[in-house]
């Protein structure tokens, strides 16, 4: 079955604002809602964001069957020995709903602004590697595993797409993530990510039954129109038709970020466009 998540940015709107966001998906066929990981706002550094754990660990107490996850958090702002202890309290006090998404780090100038250091690319995914490695030690039953132990086994999404990442993939992965730029590579990508799942993050200018098309389209493209193939416009039998396609490459969950989030906006995809996918399923 095809798993609908809300790719929800915590950036530009208030915490009451996002949790009605996520608590809307909640009541509308979305499985779950997954964050951001920067200290500062992509390419807009002086629009507020809030810190994605606590944000996580928030959302997490207002929902009663959301899965809460990231897209993806950052390694290096966190160290393993205390990601690891984040990851089981959420996941507990959760009721096992939380996923560890994590990545190498994406923005270097912001590692380097924040005081994370200057490591090349290369550097950084030796430096996951060893995360991964960390966290199956602490919770497992080696002389310093920390307790309590997960109750249940903590999910694990990787995203990125070089070489080094996806052999990461093959060795410690559930969940592949393929970020929306790079939709057009999801064919060639799918074969080299051994046993783990696949999850495609996907824009969306979502015309609604009563939206002004032309203006939606307008709209999206303007402001994501440099995500080329990674935004999609359409009514409801138009991104049924889209995500079915991507569903035939290998896709089994979308991350579905919205060009226009109201929660209006998301209440209707759900039912139009997740009812219809479901129901043709």
């Amino acid at each position: 079955m095809v798993e609908w998540y809300l790719f929800l940015p915590q950036v530009g709107l208030g915490v009451e604002e996002l949790t009605l966001r996520a608590c809307t998906a909640e009541t509308s066929n979305f499985d779950g809602v997954a964050f951001l990981d920067h200290l500062e706002t992509p390419m807009a550094p002086a629009s507020p964001i809030w810190e994605a754990m606590t944000l996580a660990t928030w959302v997490a107490a207002k929902t009663e069957r959301l899965r809460i996850g990231h897209l993806v958090l950052c390694d290096p702002f966190r160290h393993a020995a205390v990601l690891a202890k984040q990851a089981v309290t959420l996941a507990e006090v959760s009721g096992g709903r939380f996923e560890l998404g994590l990545g190498s780090g994406s923005m270097p100038d912001e590692l380097a602004k924040f005081g994370f250091g200057t490591a090349t690319g290369r550097e950084r995914v030796v430096a996951l590697e060893q995360t991964l490695r960390d966290l199956k030690r602490y919770w497992g039953e080696a002389d310093d595993a920390q307790v309590p132990r997960p109750s249940q086994p903590i999910p694990l999404l990787l995203g990125g797409r070089g070489p080094r990442m996806l052999e990461l993939v093959r060795r410690y992965a559930d969940w592949w993530n393929l970020p929306a730029t790079h939709i057009d590579a999801l064919p060639g990508l799918v074969p080299q990510i051994g046993n783990a799942r696949v999850s495609v993050q996907q824009m969306v200018g979502f015309i609604g039954k009563n939206a002004d098309a032309d203006e939606v389209i307008g709209k999206a493209r303007r402001r994501y129109g440099h995500f080329g193939s990674g935004l999609v416009c359409g009514r409801a039998d138009e991104l049924i038709d889209y995500f079915g396609g991507l569903h035939s490459q290998g896709a089994q969950r979308f991350y579905v970020w919205f060009s226009d989030p109201a929660p209006e906006s998301i209440a209707e995809f759900g039912e139009s466009v997740i009812g219809g996918f479901r129901a043709n399923d």
